[in-house]
This record gives structure tokens, sequence and C-alpha cells, in this order.
């Protein structure tokens, strides 16, 4: 049974990992294009985006995995064969724990290293390319406007990276207009987005009616082009590009990085170890579902459709103690209530097959 659980788990999540990642390849697909960027560029990113949508779907594939598995057995007979035979439902719940636990430990090593691992890197390609989207923002002899009521102009650019003759309009601000000149200019990297250093030149900040101008001449001037470009600066980890491990053994150099409490660091930890309990909590609710009807030959669709009310009721929970650990990270053991309500459903619903198993056993005799 172990085997076919497996087998199905796998097809189960292929198809469900296709589904999230083409509704999110054609979002990004159409952000890369206008940017500009390559086919590689895009697969790249796509690839690195895939432990974290991996890591969503497999709770659920192991809840469908079970489903399926059971709902042909019973639909060919072979599970009411198997319960004639003597076996109990405690006898049959134990190779779906393991599987339960198999897929536990797959979103394990999925949660606590490959996704931090992941997302570290899609961060700093995602920097890089916004790097890139800015140079090629600086065409000479060209009026830009890379973004609604901002225009930008150069006269030259050398190459050495000079650019000559600058003229920048922002006309965002409906109190006004400033307008930027400068006679050169240089395009660098600092501690977070790119910044435009403007030398020897003048600010004319116009006011809404046009009535009053005020200008301002300086030696150098720096201009944040993050805000320009609308993109996160990926020199920075946050918690969620850290693995747990660092998360729960230096978590003192992790708040003073990130900004986050400490109390925040560890509901980040504690989330990512609470989030495998699910799997095997979801394929208990499976089986426990299934084992309670009897056979019938209409089918179990009675029970498939109550064993997903109550998948969904543990979702319910999920999101509501996630709701208000991310209010106050101090209730992180919230965190953990998901899965143990899925698993003592699960066992409520072994427990309750067993009982009228023995009643169909003792009214038979």
């Amino acid at each position: 049974m172990l085997s076919q659980l497996m087998a199905i788990f796998g097809l189960a999540s292929l198809v469900l990992v296709l589904v999230y990642w083409i509704n999110r390849a054609v979002v990004l697909f159409d952000q890369l294009i206008a940017d500009g960027q390559s086919a590689w560029v895009f697969l790249e990113l796509t690839a690195l985006a895939l432990p974290a949508i991996i890591r969503l779907v497999l709770p659920l594939a192991a809840f469908v995995a079970v489903l399926y598995a059971l709902a042909r057995l019973s639909g060919d007979s072979e599970l009411t064969v198997v319960q004639a035979t003597g076996a109990s439902p405690w006898r049959l719940a134990r190779p779906v724990l393991v599987f339960g636990l198999i897929v536990a430990g797959l979103i394990s090593v999925l949660t606590h290293v490959l996704t931090p691992l992941a997302l570290g890197r899609l961060n700093d390609r995602q920097a890089e390319i916004a790097q890139t989207a800015t140079a090629r923002l600086l065409r000479e002899g060209e009026f830009i406007s890379p973004t609604s009521g901002l225009t930008l102009y150069l006269r030259e650019v050398t190459p050495e990276g000079e650019l000559r003759g600058l003229l920048l309009t922002d006309t965002r601000d409906p109190a006004g207009s400033v307008t930027y000149t400068a006679a050169s200019a240089y395009l660098v990297r600092g501690a977070g987005a790119p910044q435009l250093v403007m030398v020897d030149g003048m600010i004319q900040q116009l006011g809404a009616e046009g009535t009053q101008l005020l200008t301002t001449t300086f030696t150098d001037l720096a201009y944040d082009l993050g805000p320009l470009l609308q993109v996160d600066s990926g020199d920075r980890r946050g918690t969620r590009e850290r693995s747990t491990w660092e998360l729960l053994t230096d978590r003192a150099r992790v708040a003073e990085e990130t900004g986050s409490s400490p109390s925040e660091i560890l509901a980040e930890a504690q989330d990512r170890v609470a989030e495998a309990l699910l799997a095997p909590a979801a394929a208990l609710i499976a089986l426990g579902s299934l084992l309670l009807g009897q056979f019938s030959r209409f089918g179990v669709w009675r029970q498939v459709i109550g064993a997903i009310v109550l998948v969904i009721l543990v979702k319910g929970i999920e999101s509501g103690a996630v709701q208000a650990v991310r209010s106050e990270p101090t209730l992180w053991p919230l965190l953990y209530v998901p899965s143990l309500a899925g698993g003592a459903i699960g066992l409520a619903l072994l427990a309750l097959a067993g009982r009228s198993r023995c009643v169909r056993r003792t009214e038979v005799a």
C-alpha cells in the first residue's frame, strides 16, 4: 500500500506544482519580457521559486494521494475484503502514517534548508536584474519615461560611465513638480537600491499653481532610484531567506541584521516545524473518513466530501493561528494547533471506524 501511496503522491504533486508554477510563471514572464530579459533569466527565476511552491502543495498532495488510493481500493471492493479478513483501522493506519511521516520529512528539508537558500538567491538575482534595468534606462539623446510622472534625458553617456547633460523631471507629487539638471552624473550601487549621483547642478521646484519657483544649486546630490524602479534591495536577507538553524542558534545577530524581534524570529522557525506536521494529519483525516462509512454501490462520495470539509476546517484553523502569531509573535505555540487538531480528528475517525466495525460484527453474530 505504501508504494501505491508514493506513486499517486508523486503524480498529484507534479500536477499541483505545474498548476502553481504556470500561474506564477505567466506573471513573471510578462514582467521580464517587458524589462527585456532573456528566456534564461526567466527559467532561472522560476526554478528558484519552485522549492517554495513544492513546499505549499506537498501536504495537499499527501491528502489527495491517500484519498484517491483508498477510494480506488473501496471501489474495487479490495478495502472491504481486507477489513473482512480482520484488519483493524489501526493496522491500515500504519502504512498511511509512515507515508505521512515521509512527506513530513520532505517538507522539512524544503522549509528548513532548500527554500531559504532559493529565496536568498532569488533576491540576489532580482537585485542584479534591477541594476541591469537601471543601466538600460540610461540612453543618450532620448527622453525616457520609466514610470508615470517621471522623465529622464541624457545628452551623452561616455565609455567611462559618465552621464553628461542630465535632465530629470518629477511631476508625481500633486503639490508641484521638481526638475533636476546637472552637468554630469554617475550611476553607483549604494547600500540598497542604485543611486544617481549628480554633480554641479540645480533643483527647480515649481508650485502646483505655477506661481512660485524655488531654485537650489548643488555641488553633488544623490537621487535614490529604488522608488523609481519599485524593487526591493537584495543586499539584505530577511528571516525567510535564512536557514532554521541560523534562526534558532543566532537570534541576536539575525535580529540585528533584519530588524526583527527575537520573538518574530522564533515564530518564523516554529512555523516551519509546524508546517511539516500537517502532512501526516491530512493523511489520517483522509484514511479515517473513508474507513468510517460502510460499503455502498454508489461509491464513497459522501466520505470524500466529508474529508474535504474537515481539511478545509483544519486550514481555517491554520489561517487563524497564522494571523494571530503575525499580530503577536509570542503566541507562536498556536502554530501547532492546526496539526494537533488535524491529528486528533484523524485519530477520532479511526476510533469511530473501529467501534462501528465491532458493532457490526456483534450484530451479525
